[in-house]
Formats: C-alpha cells, sequence, structure tokens
C-alpha cells in the first residue's frame, strides 16, 4: 500500500553552497558544536553537546525564547490521537522535525524566532496505519543525506524530501502493513546507505534490518532477526510448528555505526508471543540481543543475547553507546546498553564479549542476578529448552499470573540515553514499575490478520510506576548518582557539560547537575513531554529545545500505574529555550 504524497511550501529558502551532508559530515558530528547533524548527535550516540554557554551557573535564567504549533495530533485506527517522539535535527540555522504521522517541518530559527519554511505531509493513511501500529502514532525522526531529508512514515515507506524546496523526490516501500510491519525510528545514515528497523513484535512480525542505496533508490541488503529453518540460530527454535515464522524480534529503535571496523550496532526486541515462552522452547535468536553488523552487506558478526527464552517482554531495542576508554592493555572499545530487564551492560564492540553489567532500577525480582563472566541471568540453563528464572514470577502456563519487576515497558525503553566523555558518566532515563502478567496459550501456526495481537498474555498496572535518572560511571560500572522523579522517564536525556535535560510526561521540563544529579531548574510545558531534548547553537547562541506532545502506547496500556497523567492533554508544539 503506498499513500499519496504532497507538500505544502510557505516560503522558499534559497540554495545555499557548502551544506550538503556527507559521510564526511557524520563521521564528524561530534566536533561539530552549533548542530545536532544525526539522531543521537553524532554516530555513537552520545546525544553530549560540548556547548556550555547555559551551564550550572545561569541555567536559573533559562526562559523560553520562542514556540512554534506543529501538527499531526489528529488519531487513526485504534489510537485516539498522534505524539511526539522525535528528535529534531539542527543544520546551520535550520530545523528538520517530524510529528507521529511522519510529517517533515523544516523551520527557519535563525532570525531569533521560529518560521515554518515548508512542511512534508505524506498523506498517511490515519484509519489503516493507525490499526496496524502496535504501540501508538509515532515517529522519531529524520535523517540529512546530500540536499535530501530522508524520513520514514507509520506505513512503511522511506521518503527522500528535497531540503530547500520541501518537495518529494522518491519514495519507496520498504516494510508491509499488510503484515502489520510498520516504521517508528529514525533512519540511519552511513555511506550512502539508510539504515531502516522494523516495528510489529507484538503483531506477530519477523524482525528484519535493511539497507536502501540513497542514489539508486534499491535495497542492497536485508538481514532477518528471526533465522529461517537451516539458517545458524534456527536450532534456538526448537518448537515442531515454526513458531519462528511470527517470531518477533522487531528493531525499531534506530541503531548506531563505528566506521573504524564498518560495523553497524542495532538492538532487537522480544520473541513472540510475549509471555507464553513454552510455545517457542530454545533460546530464541537472535531476539532480545545486540546485533554487530557489516555495514555493506548486512552479515552477522556477532550477537550478544541478553535474556534468552525470554518470558517477560524486555526488548533488547535500546541503543548501542559506543564509548573508547584508555587501558593497560590499550584502548578499551564498549558497546553500553541500558536494557528492558533492568540492567546495564558493557560489551567489547570488537567481540561482544561481557564486561561488567549492573542494576539500575530500585526493583528487580526476575533473577537473582547476572553471571559476572557470562553476563546472562544467574539462573539461566543453557541444557533447557525453557527457561525459568525466579519461578515465583517468572510467566508460565502453570503460572499464570505473576507480578514482574521492571515490568514490561522494562527497566529503560525506547528513550535515549547520554554520555559525558569528560565526566565518563553515562545517564540513564528509568522506568521504575512492576507489572501484573497473566499468561495466555497462544495458538499454534497462527494465521494472523493485520493488526491482530500475539502476545500470550497481557500486563496490567496494580502497582504505582514512577522513575528516576541514573548516572553510571563508565570507568568502574558503578551506579554513583540518581534523581528520583514522580514519573517515568518516557522521553530521554541529553546531556552538556555541566548540566542534564529531559522531559517528563507531565510536561516538565528539568535541568540537573551533571555530577550530583541535584535539580537545578524547571519548566512546566503544559503538554505531556516524550521526546528527547537537544542542544545546539545558532548564530553562536546555545539553545535547548524539545518537542511536547505526550503519545505512544502510554495513555492506553499503562495508564493506571500513573493516574497523575490521566488528565494530560494531547499536544503538538515545538519549546525553544535560552539565557539572555
Amino acid at each position: 500500500m503506498l499513500a499519496a504524497t504532497s507538500a505544502l511550501v510557505l516560503a522558499h529558502a534559497p540554495a545555499r553552497a557548502g551544506n550538503d551532508v556527507t559521510q564526511e559530515t557524520l563521521l564528524k558530528a561530534d566536533s561539530d558544536t552549533s548542530n545536532w547533524i544525526t539522531y543521537g548527535r553524532d554516530l555513537s550516540a552520545h546525544r553530549y553537546s560540548p556547548l556550555n554557554q547555559i551551564n550550572r551557573a545561569n541555567v536559573k535564567n533559562l526562559k523560553v525564547t520562542w514556540t512554534l504549533q506543529l501538527g499531526g495530533v489528529e488519531g487513526g485506527g485504534i489510537w485516539s490521537h498522534g505524539g511526539l517522539e522525535g528528535t529534531p535535527i539542527i543544520q546551520d540555522g535550520f530545523m528538520y522535525a517530524t510529528d507521529g504521522w511522519g510529517s517533515v517541518y523544516k523551520i527557519d530559527m535563525q532570525k531569533g524566532h521560529g518560521e515554518l519554511v515548508w512542511k512534508m505531509d505524506p498523506k498517511t493513511d490515519h484509519d489503516w496505519a493507525g490499526a496496524v501500529a502496535c504501540c501508538g502514532v509515532d515517529n522519531r525522526g529524520v535523517a540529512l543525506w546530500g540536499d535530501q531529508v530522508i524520513s520514514h512514515t507509520l506505513d512503511g515507506r522511506m521518503i527522500a524530501t528535497n531540503k530547500e524546496t520541501g518537495e518529494i523526490l522518491w519514495q519507496r516501500q520498504i516494510a508491509d502493513p499488510d503484515k502489520s510491519e510498520s516504521i517508528t525510528a529514525a533512519p540511519l545514515v552511513i555511506k550512502d546507505m539508510a539504515i531502516t528497523g522494523v516495528a510489529g513484535g507484538e503483531y506477530g512480525v519477523r524482525g528484519w534490518i535493511a539497507a536502501t542505496d540513497l542514489n539508486t533508490h534499491k535495497e542492497i541488503w536485508r538481514t532477518y532477526t528471526i533465522p529461517a529453518k537451516g539458517e545458524p540460530g534456527s536450532e534456538t527454535w526448537k518448537d515442531s510448528y515454526n513458531a519462528a515464522a511470527n517470531g518477533g524480534g522487531a528493531t525499531w529503535v534506530t541503531g548506531t555505526y563505528d566506521p573504524q571496523t564498518n560495523t553497524l550496532f542495532w538492538g532487537v526486541g522480544n520473541p513472540g508471543p510475549d509471555w507464553d515462552h513454552e510455545f517457542r522452547p530454545g533460546d530464541n535468536l537472535y531476539s532480545d540481543s545486540t546485533l554487530a553488523l557489516d555495514a555493506d552487506t548486512g552479515k552477522l558478526k556477532w550477537h550478544y543475547q541478553y535474556t534468552p527464552n525470554d518470558a517477560f517482554d524486555y526488548d533488547a531495542v535500546s541503543e548501542s553507546v559506543l564509548v573508547d576508554l584508555p587501558g593497560n592493555g590499550g584502548k578499551q572499545r564498549l558497546s553500553l546498553a541500558a536494557q528492558r530487564n533492568g540492567f546495564a551492560y558493557a560489551l567489547d564492540r570488537d567481540t561482544g564479549k561481557f564486561l561488567w553489567g549492573l542494576p539500575f532500577v530500585k526493583q528487580l525480582n526476575w533473577t537473582k542476578g547476572l553471571d559476572p563472566n557470562t553476563g546472562k541471568p544467574l539462573e539461566y540453563d543453557p541444557k533447557l529448552d525453557v527457561q525459568i528464572y525466579q519461578a515465583a514470577v517468572t510467566p508460565t502456563r502453570a503460572n499464570a499470573v505473576s507480578l514482574i519487576c521492571p515490568g514490561s515497558m522494562g527497566g529503560k525503553n525506547w528513550t535515549p540515553s547520554a554520555y559525558n566523555p569528560d565526566l565518563k558518566l553515562w545517564y540513564i532515563p528509568v522506568i521504575e514499575s512492576c507489572n501484573r502478567i497473566s499468561n495466555k496459550e497462544a495458538p499454534k501456526n497462527p494465521k494472523l490478520k493485520p493488526g491482530e495481537g500475539f502476545t500470550g498474555g497481557g500486563p496490567t498496572d496494580p502497582v504505582k510506576i514512577t522513575g528516576s535518572i541514573a548516572a553510571v560511571d563508565v570507568t568502574t560500572g558503578k551506579l554513583v548518582a540518581k534523581h528520583e522523579t514522580e514519573f517515568p522517564q518516557l522521553g530521554g536525556v541529553v546531556a552538556t557539560p555541566e548540566l542534564i535535560f529531559a522531559g517528563q510526561p507531565d510536561g516538565e521540563l528539568i535541568a540537573l547537575d551533571a555530577k550530583s544529579l541535584e535539580k537545578l531548574w524547571s519548566f512546566q510545558t503544559g503538554a505531556g513531554l516524550n521526546a528527547p531534548p537537544i542542544s545546539f547553537a545558532v548564530n553562536g547562541k546555545q539553545y535547548i529545545a524539545i518537542l511536547a506532545g505526550l503519545g505512544g502506547a502510554w495513555d492506553k496500556w499503562y495508564i493506571d500505574g500513573t493516574p497523575g497523567l490521566r488528565k494530560i492533554q494531547p499536544g503538538s508544539t515545538l519549546y525553544v529555550f535560552s539565557v539572555d
């Protein structure tokens, strides 16, 4: 299904020489202090801005500079409204932002306020796409390549838009919504390729990661996260009815890239059905894993699986934060990931070897801990086809109702973390939660219709859900500070030399001291926040920006755990802050 498209051009920005985005531009993104040129600010997902005009001494003077109303609030399918989860991209005084339906907005910020230059509306079929989208009307941002803006739509398309005019240049269908596949992640552009992940694990999809040639507009490679029969890893699906065909393993968060080894790092979601792990005996590779892939071919270099035979819906889609540390034997090259199972991990990013792990949530009852040598849960037994971790809380057909901590939204969800390379501190946005899980036997060889769940049970929320921001010293693998919040962290964080910024789902934007995590400033936007903030500079002045508009799955599936969010209304506003 391919929807019609249109572009609304409100003002024409003249072409300027030298602002095409190249591979060199992206490789140098971390040293480009003014711009935020790719999803994680750099290809390593540090989300760290070295700008320091806004600092510990003057953050109390941070005020709204300007706001701009966007669209995309309207609902469709099973969703009452769209939300904003995107990371805006900044280049040379222009912002490129998205709403949940995949419309792209170019905003001129050079006059001290925001002026809409153009809006590209992909004309996504709201009812159809909204019916097959598992977890909200979401879009997490765009990528820049050459003179084009590369974006995704909820109904599975990639669109290239002319950066200056807003004209749609080409598009191609990547995901198949007839199979309940959708796309919510921002594309990752490297080497004239756009890398795409897929959403829909709760609907029985077979996950994949795909690369598109941006010159020819054709697919270069597609790597499936659930192996077909006879492929390496298929032996870890030990059922007799081809459970891997609906095995999940969605890849719905943007990955990272190491140019030194030409390696992509991508997280993989939970196996399907979510909670009936007896349906799919075996470790269920490559679900709940980080994959290291050759960027040119998509071939697997290594994998690390966090929760084999997952019974808890503990996706491992979190971004791999790539960090280099000095060491006695030479530089340590780390891949850091904070996962839904409540543990933060450090892996050797060249080999996938486990280095250390630690819990970052207050309540964790599904396992006693991690094996210090392998990082696997202590109860994991490779000889067993069905893993029973902590027996009292592992959902099974015999133990049909259990209370798991962290809950199925995880200790951390898709929300991005941040890393301060000077302080060597890694900041994790935390959901402090427990869920009651009801296990239900899934049907064998299901014939699933678009938008039909394939979960083997489901969660309820009898316990209040709160949040925190955790700081981990990556030189020691120890938790060094924590800031407790009334509500769960649903939007992610950004780091600057002295500060951390994070949005709260009740509408509050907060600034914390980067070392102590003491709260130094806050502002109530009046609209729920579940997008990550960013920092950038225009004409030499530093700004903080965030998209305001609570969406996603929270208000449909998890609102009982956060009754204080019941009155939060849909919104769609861009807020930009600065100090005088």
